[in-house]
Order: structure tokens, then C-alpha cells, then sequence
């Protein structure tokens, strides 16, 4: 894989990057209208659908950083995106061109004051691995296997401008209107800052390992915050394979149930009992032990959840309430979903589109246990996507809707139910976490 020797950090170079794929992106369509006169309308989009994911990542993964980022975070929107685009960025979450190693040593330099060869007994130059925001590292110290992670130069500082330019693309692609576009942008923002404040991470990482390590089969990293800095984490190296790895090759049926349920009661402890979620659930978070642990990693994007949007969230996630008209109203107007200044025919529109997709998102909390392996369940939430994302009427009306906090938490939701299914995880018991 190429390695980046430079990364665009002024505002002007990322901004001409951008431009120049957008012009890209033009010619691509220009040669999807000529195809279409030659092939069918579903060969001629498939074919623009691949040509521009192939141009946007290329372009991201030069910039790094939060549009990068971005794009990881639509990738696990299997509904929302087209296939072509879901493949492509999903290389953002552990397959990055990584730094080279003289801008390793240049960046490591600047950020802690010395070499590598100065703080460990060997580092190896050589990226391990790398992904949107930073890139690993293999190093040693007084007999310790360790992981040093190093994040890419530029890329906290460019994030707002970043995001302003991203803006009117995602705007256009969400159909976002009025103010609330602004406070979903915001807490994207301020996520990503906190993202790029590696002492911040340390400390949560702390947090999460101190709350959680009593859950079965579930292990964590050590981290060394005297190791560490603003832009370098230092944590003890993880042997295991990532979690997707897993999954492609396990025919352990049993593993893999262990495995969810170490999954689920780890997400269920985090929600219920700290009100606080590790809320970047995606493969290249996770790896698996040689004796079948669930190794849990990077705890950058952690998710405070308010108790003004938790009890109403998890009230709408009842069987009853979905029973009960008044009730669900009541929570859908709590939760900003549907609102007094409503047309009747949106309001409606509104009301029943979310009674249908919460009456199948909510399914396993109905249960006492649950197979996330069943195609079907998976079935049918893929198939509400496809439906309402081809749905002329819901573009015409504003789709920003709901509290902010739901970009997080459904961005949880949707990572964690991907990896259960990915797992094909059985039998999982859906309150065990009440009993840890």
C-alpha cells in the first residue's frame, strides 16, 4: 500500500482536494447519461454508484481525518447508502494508506517532545495498521508488548472547515432542513474534536475498563497515560484477529454465541447502568483472542446519554407503548420526532413511518432471548430501508427530525445489531447485562 509522505493541512489544499473530486464526480455523470442510451438504468447507476465511490474515497483517505471519519460512520448505514459506497468507505475503518515513516518520526517529535528510540526499548516505524483519525504501531518496553497509536498531523484543526464543506453534501444526501441540521452537525463536531484529544481517551478508555471488566469473556488493553499525549496513545499490544476476520472464517457456533453475548452484555451494562456507550461499534474496534475473548479497543467516540432522552428512547422500545397511540405520541413529541407545527398529512406520515420501523428495530427487546442470526429480522430492517429511501414523499418533507442525541445512539444500535448479525449469535440473552 502507498504511503502518505505529506497530508494536505491548510484549508485552501483540502478544500482544492474537494473541489477537484467533485469535478470528478461531474464526469461521472456525464458518462452515466451516455451509458444509459447503450445499458439499462440499473447497469448504468451501478456503474456511476462504483466510479464515484471510488473517487470520494480516494480523496478521503488523502485528507484523513474527519471526512474520513465521516465516511466510516455512513459505511455501517448498509440502508441508506448504495452497496458500492458501503464496500468502499468501509476500508475506513482499519485499511488506510498509512503515514511514512519519516512523517511518523517528524509527527511523533512534534507531538511528545522526542523520538520513539528515546520512550521505547524498539518501535517499529512500520504502521500495523491504519484508519481514519491515527494509525498503530508495534513497539516494546521493559519486556512489554505494546501498541502506540499516532494521530495524523493537521487533523484536529481541520475538522470544523472540514465539516463546513462537507455540509451541503450530506444536507442534500439526508434532506436536512432548518436549524436542527446545524445541531446534528454540531454534535458530529464535537465528537470528532473529542476524538482527537487522545488524553481525553485515556481517561474514558480508563473508565470503561474499570466499569466493565467483571463482564465474561470480554478483555481490555492497559493504557499508559505517562506513554501518552495529546496526539499518542500507548497500550498494551492485543494479539487476536479483527472481529470481521472472525466472522468470514468461524464455523465455532459456540464461540460465536459467547462471543455476542459477551457483545451485547458489554453495549446493554454501558446504556443501562453508566448512561454512558462506547458509540463506534464497528469491526476494527474489536479483535478476538486466541481463546475466544471479545477484545474491546478505542474509546474515542464515548456517548453521554441524558436521562431526558434515555427514558423516553427505551419507553418507545416497549411493546406496549407501540401498543398504545397515545403513549407513542406522547414519546415521539418527547423525543422531537413529531411536532405541534406539523401539517396533519406529514404528522401522519411521520407517525406511522417511525411506528413501522421501531414495531421491527425493537424486536429483540420483546424477547428473552434472541437469534441475531435470523434473516428475516435483518430482512425486513433492510427492506424498510431500501423502501423509504426510495420514497418520493419523504423527500419532500424535512427529514431532520428527532433529538440530536439519536445520531449516536442509533449509530450504536444500527454498529451493534451489524456485528451480532455478523456473528450469527444465537440464544443471546437479551437482560443478562442485569445480573453482572
Amino acid at each position: 500500500m502507498k504511503k502518505a509522505s505529506k497530508i494536505p493541512i491548510s484549508k485552501i489544499q483540502r478544500a482544492t482536494k474537494l473541489v477537484t473530486t467533485g469535478a470528478k464526480v461531474g464526469v461521472n455523470y456525464l458518462k452515466y447519461y451516455g451509458n444509459k442510451i447503450t445499458e439499462s438504468e440499473e447497469t448504468a447507476r451501478e456503474k456511476l454508484n462504483q466510479d464515484n465511490a471510488e473517487d470520494i474515497y480516494d480523496s478521503l483517505k488523502d485528507l484523513k481525518g474527519s471526512p474520513l471519519k465521516v465516511a466510516q460512520m455512513l459505511s455501517m448505514e448498509k440502508s441508506i447508502l448504495p452497496r458500492a459506497y458501503v464496500e468502499k468507505f468501509s476500508l475506513a475503518q482499519f485499511s488506510v494508506p498509512p503515514l511514512s515513516e519519516a512523517l511518523v518520526l517528524k509527527t511523533f517529535k512534534k507531538s511528545f517532545g522526542k523520538f520513539p528510540s528515546e520512550i521505547y526499548d524498539e518501535f517499529d516505524v512500520k504502521a500495523y495498521n491504519a484508519a481514519s483519525i491515527g494509525q498503530v504501531h508495534k513497539a516494546k518496553k521493559d519486556g512489554k508488548e505494546l501498541a502506540v497509536k499516532i494521530q495524523y498531523p493537521g487533523v484536529s484543526d481541520s475538522i470544523k472547515s472540514d465539516l463546513a464543506m462537507l455540509k451541503p453534501f450530506v444536507i442534500r444526501m439526508f434532506n436536512m432542513k432548518g436549524k436542527t441540521s446545524d445541531e446534528y452537525f454540531f454534535e458530529v463536531q464535537d465528537k470528532l474534536l473529542e476524538e482527537t484529544d487522545y488524553f481525553l481517551e485515556v481517561k474514558q478508555s480508563q473508565e470503561i475498563v474499570d466499569a466493565c471488566s467483571h463482564i465474561p469473556n470480554l478483555a481490555f488493553p492497559r493504557y499508559y497515560k505517562e506513554l501518552s499525549s495529546k496526539q499518542i496513545i500507548t497500550m498494551d499490544w492485543m494479539n487476536g484477529i479483527h472481529l470481521s476476520e472472525f466472522t468470514s472464517t468461524n464455523t465455532n457456533q459456540e464461540k460465536a454465541n459467547a462471543i455476542g453475548q459477551a457483545l451485547w452484555d458489554f453495549y446493554m451494562f454501558q446504556i443501562h447502568n453508566l448512561k454512558k456507550v462506547h458509540a463506534d461499534p464497528h469491526p476494527g474496534n474489536f479483535l478476538i483472542s486466541e481463546n475466544g475473548e471479545l477484545i474491546a479497543l478505542d474509546f474515542g467516540c464515548m456517548k453521554i446519554i441524558p436521562l431526558d432522552f434515555y427514558n423516553p428512547y427505551f419507553v418507545l422500545a416497549k411493546q406496549e407503548t407501540l401498543d398504545n397511540e397515545k403513549l407513542f405520541v406522547e414519546k415521539m413529541f418527547d423525543l422531537d420526532i413529531l411536532r405541534k407545527e406539523d401539517p396533519a398529512e406529514e404528522f401522519e406520515f411521520f407517525k406511522s413511518m417511525f411506528h413501522e420501523m421501531l414495531s421491527i428495530f425493537t424486536q429483540p427487546f420483546h424477547e428473552e432471548e434472541f437469534d441475531f442470526s435470523d434473516p428475516v429480522f435483518f430482512g425486513k430492517i433492510a427492506e424498510f430501508g431500501e423502501r423509504y429511501s426510495k420514497n418520493t414523499e419523504l423527500r419532500s418533507y424535512n427529514a431532520s427530525r428527532g433529538s440530536k442525541h439519536f445520531i449516536y445512539m442509533n449509530r450504536t444500535f444500527f454498529g451493534l445489531y451489524n456485528l451480532m448479525f455478523d456473528l450469527k449469535a444465537k440464544g443471546i440473552k437479551i437482560n443478562n447485562f442485569k445480573n453482572l
